[in-house]
């Protein structure tokens, strides 16, 4: 495992840690077999593609959606590793990733981190290290799964990770500055996907029964948030407008 070739690692919290299937993609035919072996060797299931857009079309495939660990070269023909990362996490897939290259820089490291990444392993490794951190990251994610979202101390959707206990959200990793009202509308609407919430039960939840106001206040707090955590405010990806209902999440 000599090789200066990168790679992503992403283990997702739906499968038992010693019956998970497995996806390798990587376009050097050696290390692809190098890496099935060794994983096959530890029971998993494995399937392989040598690109990120067959890889796409694997995942997209209904027969394949059981996939539980993709072992994700970066340096790709066409789709590269970190945007098919960046896909994944755009699609509201938030499984847990590993990142493992022989680029061992700060600012590598801090990259890998940035498009999704929850851990970073430097080459030379062993593939028993490899292993045993591909477990710990699905043991880990399954035991974030079995805690109830409202529960969450940290809660991430997409490119944005909310903090409960310091009440502070990050855009990219980069801090937002939100005012306390942004905040708990961003709070309420991420932890309660797609649930669609009227301006009355947000003026409620966040204002409080005894508000006396207008309720277009709720729309000027939803255009400021927008301007804050979305990349086309006017496209909203992340707080979505549900016409003669209110918004949700996603």
């Amino acid at each position: 495992m000599a090789s200066t070739k990168c790679f992503l690692v992403v283990a997702s919290a739906t499968s038992t840690v010693g019956t998970a299937k497995l996806l390798v993609v990587e376009d050097d035919d050696s290390i692809r077999e190098t890496v099935e072996e060794a994983l096959r060797a530890e029971g998993f299931d494995v399937k392989s593609c040598g690109n990120g857009a067959d890889a796409m079309a694997l995942l997209n495939e209904p027969d394949t959606k059981g996939v539980d660990l993709l072992v994700l070269d970066l340096m790709l023909p066409g789709l590269g590793g970190l945007d098919l990362c960046r896909q994944l996490r755009k699609l509201n897939n938030h499984t847990p990733v590993l990142v493992i290259s022989a680029r061992d820089s700060e600012t590598d490291r801090v990259l890998g981190l940035e498009v999704g990444a929850d851990d970073y392993l430097v080459k030379p490794f062993g593939l028993r290290e490899l292993v045993a951190r591909c477990r710990a990251l699905l043991r880990r994610s399954q035991q974030i799964a079995s805690v109830p979202n409202e529960d969450r101390q940290v809660v991430q959707s997409g490119n944005l990770c909310l903090y409960a206990q310091e009440c502070r959200v990050t855009r990219d990793g980069e801090d937002l500055t939100l005012s306390p009202k942004e905040y708990k509308i961003l709070e309420l609407l991420i932890r309660n996907p797609k649930r669609v919430w009227s301006r009355d039960q947000l003026l409620e939840r966040i204002w409080g029964i005894d508000f006396v106001g207008d309720t277009k206040t709720v729309d000027v707090h939803i255009r400021w948030l927008r301007e804050k955590i979305e990349e086309e405010p006017s496209s909203p990806q992340h707080i979505r407008t549900v016409r003669g209902f209110g918004y949700r999440f996603g």
